[in-house]
């Protein structure tokens, strides 16, 4: 990625207005996230002194006349590269520097959350979906695809916005002090050696040290960190306790879950759906639990799936009942394509999902850029 200084686009910026463009400090590091506000001339001197850049290739795709606001479909269009730049910022948050890190952790939260409120079934889509190239930093992933989940369940279950927040947060950096090393393990098939296996027995203790080195205060957050392996029957790490919150058990679930979706080296990624009964197994009793099973449903949007009238489409949205989605045909029954989607009520008898499909089922290629438009464009 190629920058430039703040200082050499000023004239793109208006005090009090969302800012077309991202804003880093010289360490590459997000500051503040496109849309967010620079409120006066001395928070504006002080990003100039500091040196913040800003990425070209966002700056040549920005409004030229920074006073006029999007429209919720130019931040539709842009969504999923968006997505794609949120993995870089929250592996620069999680690596950051101690003095860095809590500043960081705030902003690319305001970022990822920005996302997740525009077109939350969009943000779905991305934690089920798959890159068939597997590229990617599968820890970093791992966490940006776990704290959308604790959201997802945390919103359906009506938590207060703080607590949405803090869920998302505390799942984010729950693997804050094993994140590479989540990498390596994805790609691993042999067995743990000595030392990987001790660095996974002391990441939620060693996180929440990184965390409060960092000014991280909010004791719940930190006990969720500190305790989300724990188990109940006093079985979990790092300490055994059996005293464990609502939301390290929250932390739990959403980790196991998007885990069971990602692909390993000795495994493939399973289907929500399966994953979705081994989640039930584990906790059938807990509302947790269910509230994150149904958050995402059965087939939760991004599913691609054929219906019982023969037509194959995507899911687009999770319907009254978890197995019953609303879902965009893209061919019809002969699984010629359309040129327009019909939407389709899985509730009803001829409509209803009969089978997951995989990308390659599909007669056409369907970027991420076609899915978002399907899945946000109500």
């Amino acid at each position: 990625m190629r920058f430039c200084s703040l200082s050499s686009v000023k004239s793109r910026i208006v005090l009090g207005q969302p800012l077309p463009f991202s804003v880093r400090d010289s360490s590459r590091l997000l500051l503040l996230a496109r849309g967010q506000v620079i409120v006066d001339d001395a928070q504006l001197d002080e990003l100039f002194q500091r040196g913040a850049l800003v990425e070209i290739e966002e700056l040549a795709g920005s409004v030229q006349q920074p006073t006029r606001r999007e429209s919720p479909e130019q931040r539709l269009a842009r969504l999923p590269s968006d997505w794609l730049r949120t993995s870089h910022d929250v592996r620069q948050a999680l690596s950051a520097p101690a003095p860095q890190m809590a500043a960081a952790i705030h902003s690319t939260t305001d970022l990822l959350l920005s996302l997740i409120d525009l077109a939350p079934d969009v943000a779905l889509s991305q934690v089920v979906r798959q890159p068939e190239s597997g590229d990617g930093h599968y820890g970093v992933n791992h966490s940006i695809h776990a704290a959308t989940a604790c959201h997802a369940a945390a919103r359906y279950l009506g938590w207060s916005p703080a607590d949405q927040r803090r869920a998302f947060q505390a799942a984010l950096t729950m693997n804050v002090a094993m994140v590479d090393l989540q990498a390596r393990l994805s790609s691993q098939v042999s067995p743990l050696t000595t030392k990987q296996r001790e660095a996974i027995n002391e990441h939620p203790t060693r996180g929440v040290e990184m965390l409060r080195e960092a000014g991280i205060t909010d004791e719940l957050w930190l006990e969720a960190v500190l305790t989300h392996h724990e188990l109940p029957d006093g079985s979990g790490y790092p300490n055994g306790s059996r005293e464990v919150g609502e939301l390290a058990e929250m932390l739990r679930f959403a980790d196991v879950y998007t885990a069971r979706l990602s692909a390993r080296a000795n495994r493939p990624a399973m289907s929500a759906q399966q994953a979705g009964r081994e989640l039930h197994q584990m906790a059938d009793s807990s509302p947790l639990a269910a509230a994150l099973i149904k958050a995402f449903g059965i087939f939760p949007p991004g599913s691609l799936v054929r219906l019982a009238s023969g037509e194959l489409g995507l899911v687009v949205r999770n319907g009254d009942r978890a197995h019953r989605p609303m879902v965009a045909t893209l061919t019809n029954a002969s699984g010629e394509p359309r040129l327009t989607p019909l939407m389709r009520d899985s509730a009803r008898d001829e409509h209803a999902v009969v089978a997951l499909l995989s990308a390659q089922s599909m007669p056409m290629r369907l970027t991420d850029e076609r899915v978002a438009s399907l899945i946000g464009g109500r």
